[in-house]
């Protein structure tokens, strides 16, 4: 009778963290749409750019939805199109997506003690900046239901408007083609503009960027350098003396709130 009860116990529990983990990732899913829409839109404008690199559409594809990193992937295909070594690919693709790991370590200190290395790894092959957006304003422990429902949702807009794109620069007059490159460059205004204008020194940090990175093509001593060793020397160098000038201080973490997967006990 008590083995019949305690297994009757364990199945129950077992059912209430299925239903528990499926209702999270339904609330990841929906969460993802919009996110998945916005990032159809911009994938669509690096589709473009990727078809006059010479991608093809499930290259396209395949790299969007393994990388899902918009400025990262970006800089990969262009520097894929003037011929940079891998090792060059992997160190700037490392800088580039730096700030993912700043935002795991978020996450994972919301996690507590004890908690397995793979659901810490679960989470964090989840992030993007806005699926860490929305995970980190829910409540309690991060879960990684939760990221695979809004990953499930949004990755794969990205990637497939990297594929539609392509495939619409490869049936469109490249005149129209070129003029619709320049979106990929919208996005990265959309990028910097809006925290540009909240604090002045990431606007003195964007127009030397822009000034430096300028005067390194046409310097005689810097324009030598390839393209791939120049956009690392420049990345390394302005992050570093910002980081030094303008240093940004530490925010109080927030309270954290109870753990809501816990399955809920029944009278």
């Amino acid at each position: 009778m008590l083995r019949n009860q305690n297994t009757y116990t364990i199945a129950y529990t077992i059912k209430k963290i299925m239903e528990s983990n499926g209702k999270i990732f339904r609330e990841g899913f929906r969460d993802g749409i919009p996110i998945g829409l916005g990032y159809f839109a911009v994938a669509f404008s690096l589709g473009i750019a990727a078809h006059g690199y010479g991608f093809k559409p499930l290259q396209g594809f395949i790299a969007s939805i393994l990388t899902y990193a918009s400025a990262g992937q970006y800089i990969g295909f262009s520097l894929y199109a003037a011929n940079a070594t891998l090792i060059q690919l992997i160190i700037l693709t490392v800088i580039t997506n730096l700030r993912y790991i700043l935002m795991g370590v978020t996450l994972n200190q919301r996690m507590p003690a004890g908690t397995p290395i793979g659901r810490r790894v679960a989470v964090g092959t989840t992030i993007t900046d806005e699926i860490f957006g929305i995970t980190i304003a829910r409540p309690g422990i991060p879960s990684p239901y939760y990221g695979f429902g809004a990953w499930s949702a949004a990755v794969p807009m990205w990637a497939l408007g990297t594929s539609i794109g392509i495939i619409t620069g490869t049936a469109l007059p490249a005149r129209i083609v070129s003029a619709l490159s320049v979106a990929i460059f919208g996005m990265f205004i959309a990028v910097i503009i809006p925290p540009a204008r909240k604090d002045r020194m990431i606007g003195i940090a964007v127009f030397v960027s822009f000034a430096c990175s300028y005067a390194a093509a046409h310097l005689p001593f810097m324009a030598k350098i390839s393209s791939g060793n120049r956009t690392i020397i420049l990345t390394l160098l302005i992050s570093a003396v910002f980081a030094a000038i303008a240093p940004r201080t530490a925010e109080p973490p927030a309270q954290e709130a109870p753990d809501t997967e816990s399955p809920v006990q029944e009278a």
